[in-house]
């Protein structure tokens, strides 16, 4: 009798976990709106162009875990990056890298947002910048991989606008350029109900 309460209550440990991280499956333009220290910004994600970037993107949307982190690196005419970091530039726990799907029609122009990666082209995990600029040089080519462009800011330019032309300078402690002088925070990420 033990066994089966044990597998009863596993069955609804993970009914529970999946109700919790419900990403919209059937959704193909899911909204996210993005509560900032300097204001709000609003993105609609493409699913037809990029369901592997919107779904784990929105898995950390949902699970709360862009809460409360910055932007850590921000260039003017170029690009606005977070996701990845707490207040105090410690990493947050990632999940598996995905498939980098930069080829799928989707380009780095101003307004976009799209998934940070290391030099292996399949290493996106977790963070994302926003293009501050048409950032044409990041679409891949025919001789490299680009970067996944996976939605567009639908509301809040004027706030990534901002962003990109705080002060920053070099993080001593960890050797970074580009860290703005006063922290940038993504207070909540949140998907929009339909």
């Amino acid at each position: 009798m033990s066994k089966w309460l044990f597998a009863l209550s596993m069955l609804l440990c993970c009914q529970v976990a999946q109700a919790e991280v419900d990403i919209q499956k059937d959704n193909i333009y899911p909204t996210v709106v993005m509560e900032t220290s300097m204001g709000k910004i609003v993105v609609e994600l493409d699913r037809t162009r990029a369901p592997i970037t919107v779904d784990n993107f929105l898995t950390y949307v949902v699970k709360g875990e862009y809460d409360n982190t910055i932007f850590h690196r921000v260039i003017a005419d170029f690009v606005v990056q977070g996701g990845g970091l707490d207040a105090h530039y410690k990493e947050l726990p990632t999940g598996k890298p995905i498939v980098n799907e930069s080829g799928n029609g989707l380009s780095n122009t101003i307004g976009t947002i799209a998934m940070a990666r290391e030099k292996d082209p399949h290493s996106a995990i977790r963070q994302f910048y926003f293009n501050v600029a048409d950032n044409k040089k990041l679409d891949p080519s025919s001789r490299r991989w680009g970067y996944a462009v996976f939605g567009v800011v639908t509301e809040g330019m004027d706030v990534l606008e901002k962003m990109a032309l705080v002060p920053t300078g070099e993080n001593k402690e960890l050797r970074w350029q580009d860290v703005p002088l006063t922290p940038i925070i993504l207070k909540k990420a949140t998907l929009l109900k339909r």
